[in-house]
């Protein structure tokens, strides 16, 4: 077992952030390594997640989840080694799920944490894969759109932790035609050529609308939207009568200074009789068992292909942030805390 030190790392919310978030946003910080109280775990971070739901955290405003408190230490999902238990049933060197990233060691209750099998997959895999992003593509598509074998899906920011998932689920599931957008040719051509889309589309090439509608000449029967901004809009105009889309995110308007115009062509809603619905993964906790035991399945037998795009040390963890909302990750966005 490892030496525990007397102080590690920790990143805090250094200052809100107005518009896109930048360096000075952040600080890390020495602090002391606490010792576990009864009921707790004391564990050393392996591994931690950046996610773009971290960036509405950093705004004092009300939402699903309290914000950043500027001044402390930030949080988010990570997978760590036990180093000291006060609790029957966690013992040193046992690797645990929690969600008090954002530090080298942290301190926690035993039920913020679950044992992890690392023998079945790398640490990475259960913050993406078999973590939040992979049950939020399963839950959105399957249960919040209700997708059908023999439907046309389309996703935006499709290369994505959770777009790369959302399509490769749809092709398992009996999907006609899988469209995705990305923002470079490199993330297309790993769309087509990697994960079986049967088109894709750099949004930076032209309109959104005329470039989906090229490539649904028969229209969609489900939006999965990670964007938002022109990307909903499009997706309205080409959704057929009865579709459905899921809202899980909207990064294009995160760094907004000024409210975003809503779609041009909401009205469309009515003719068609959309169903748009917003999603949170913590609504669908009761899927976690059919989530993990189908796509255990679908990693075993290779049919669901996945990425991470990695930074090592905590240091680098405001970077890693950053290069995520800014697209720069193919799949998911991880930091190792080895080498801080």
């Amino acid at each position: 077992m490892p030496t525990i030190p007397s102080t590690a790392l920790e990143v805090h919310l250094a200052a809100r952030p107005t518009g896109r978030p930048g360096p000075e946003t952040f600080a890390v910080v020495e602090a002391d390594v606490p010792r576990p109280a009864q009921g707790q775990l004391l564990v050393r971070n392996l591994v931690m997640s950046v996610d773009p739901y971290m960036r509405g955290r950093m705004n004092d405003a009300k939402s699903y989840a309290p914000p950043y408190e500027v001044g402390q230490v930030m949080h988010g999902g990570a997978v760590g080694e036990v180093v000291e238990s006060t609790v029957d049933g966690f013992a040193p060197g046992d690797a645990v799920l929690h969600g008090l990233g954002w530090r080298e060691y942290a301190v926690l209750d035993a039920r913020g944490a679950s044992k992890i099998d690392l023998g079945l997959a790398p640490a990475g895999a259960f913050l993406g894969v078999l973590g939040m992003p992979g049950l939020t593509a399963y839950a959105g598509l399957l249960d919040v759109a209700g997708f059908r074998a023999g439907e046309t899906l389309f996703v935006s920011g499709a290369a994505g932790a959770v777009g790369s998932l959302v399509g490769q689920i749809a092709r398992q599931k009996g999907a006609a035609r899988v469209i995705g957008s990305a923002g470079s040719a490199a993330k297309v051509r790993y769309l087509r050529e990697k994960l079986g889309f049967d088109a894709a589309f750099n949004y930076k090439d032209g309109p959104v609308a005329d470039q989906l509608a090229a490539a649904a000449p028969d229209g969609i029967d489900v939006y999965f939207d990670n964007v938002g901004g022109d990307h909903l809009e499009a997706a309205i105009g080409s959704l057929n009568v009865h579709g459905r889309v899921t809202v899980c995110g909207m990064i294009s308007q995160y760094n907004a200074t000024e409210p975003a115009p809503a779609p041009r062509n909401l009205t469309m809603i009515i003719a068609k009789r959309l169903t748009i619905r917003g999603m949170l993964v913590m609504d669908h906790a009761n899927l976690q068992p059919q989530f993990y035991r189908e796509m255990s399945t679908w990693l075993r037998d290779g049919t669901i292909h996945y990425e991470e795009t990695v930074f090592s040390g905590l240091r680098n963890a405001p970077d890693a942030f950053l290069a995520m909302l800014d697209g720069h990750n193919t799949g998911k966005m991880l930091v190792t805390l080895d080498g801080s």
